[in-house]
């Protein structure tokens, strides 16, 4: 185990690295006052040839959304969109919706698009795949052609109904807006200017994620990279998390301040602010989202009144009675609870 710029929140996170009982490596990454905690265990694949470091990339699965969703407040601060364009005033040439609908970005960054939570004419070709790589032949061709024949599950901003493809379209749209590849829009607009020089949709290098105690190869996601594609270091979450606790130390504040601002009410009595989920405690907030691939599990949450945040990586994909992510909300919840 290494662990790097100990603190007095060691016993409480320490459980995390072997909460993930099928990963060969594990990732806890905490702020807690002006105290850091990096913690590390395990390798990147059952060789233990290759030990898991503060450096080691991990897929992280939909906490993709997040970055998407500051991509997009980034570029409604510098007037290139706005939050309630429709989308069909930025889809690429050929892209069409089934029929016209006031279906907005905010939409597609809050989950009240009505969209389907993948094209429904491309299951047959998840379902082959769907325990390995279920999206690697859901390319741009696939999501245009679905998108074309999508039937909307709700009226557009009515009902919160979770949507990769959603999320998924809104980065096709940022970059059609931009007239740049998502993949460098994203790392011009976000990840360099906060420092996250790890993170980016390249399968190479990375941890080797499983599922079962079987490896399994890395994640692709052609058609939906701005749902789900990026892999990121432990490092470069805590990054990434200190950013949204200090908006005002970064290139990015009003948009970092942005995607916390509270949208749409969910059932659970919590809020979904851009991608954020939100729960209100007695004297804090929780910001939260969690991600997983087939082979790998990923949870960040932060509370900007008590300065705490944290972040875990695993090299398993969730699994039935797994309980990695519930335990990495718990632990948050403790630790912003702390004096």
């Amino acid at each position: 185990m290494t662990v790097t710029d100990t603190s007095d929140v060691d016993e409480l996170v320490r459980p995390l690295l072997s909460s993930a009982t099928d990963a060969t490596g594990t990732a806890v990454a905490v702020l807690h006052g002006d105290r850091q905690t990096l913690m590390v265990a395990g390798s990147t694949a059952q060789d233990r040839t290759r030990p898991i470091t503060p450096d080691t990339r991990f897929e992280i699965g939909s906490v993709t959304k997040t970055v998407t969703a500051l991509l997009l407040a980034e570029m409604v601060r510098r007037g290139e969109v706005r939050y309630d364009d429709p989308i069909e005033d930025h889809l690429p040439p050929g892209w069409r919706l089934r029929r016209p609908a006031p279906v907005t970005l905010e939409h597609l960054a809050t989950h009240t698009s009505g969209l389907p939570p993948i094209p429904l004419t491309t299951v047959p070709r998840v379902l082959r795949t769907w325990f390995s790589n279920p999206y690697q032949a859901l390319g741009p061709a696939q999501i245009r052609t679905g998108l074309a024949r999508a039937r909307l599950r709700s009226a557009p901003g009515s009902r919160f109904r979770y949507s990769n493809v959603g999320v998924g379209l809104l980065g096709w749209l940022l970059a059609e807006a931009a007239d740049l590849p998502f993949e460098h829009l994203l790392t011009d607009r976000v990840l360099r200017p906060l420092g996250m020089t790890d993170t980016s949709s390249t399968p190479t290098p990375q941890a080797v994620g499983h599922r079962r105690g079987r490896p399994l190869p890395p994640l692709h996601l052609p058609g939906m990279p701005a749902a789900g594609a990026l892999r990121s270091s432990p490092r470069d979450m805590l990054n990434y998390l200190a950013a949204h606790l200090n908006p005002g130390a970064t290139p990015l504040a009003s948009a970092l301040t942005d995607v916390t601002r509270r949208r749409i009410p969910l059932a659970d009595n919590g809020r979904l602010c851009l991608a954020w989920f939100h729960r209100t405690q007695p004297d804090h907030d929780l910001m939260f989202h969690s991600g997983a691939t087939c082979g790998f599990t990923a949870f960040v949450g932060y509370s900007p009144q008590t300065g705490t945040a944290l972040a875990t990586l695993t090299n398993a994909g969730v699994i039935r009675r797994g309980t990695f992510i519930q335990r990495s909300y718990d632990t948050l919840r403790t630790l912003a609870a702390l004096k």
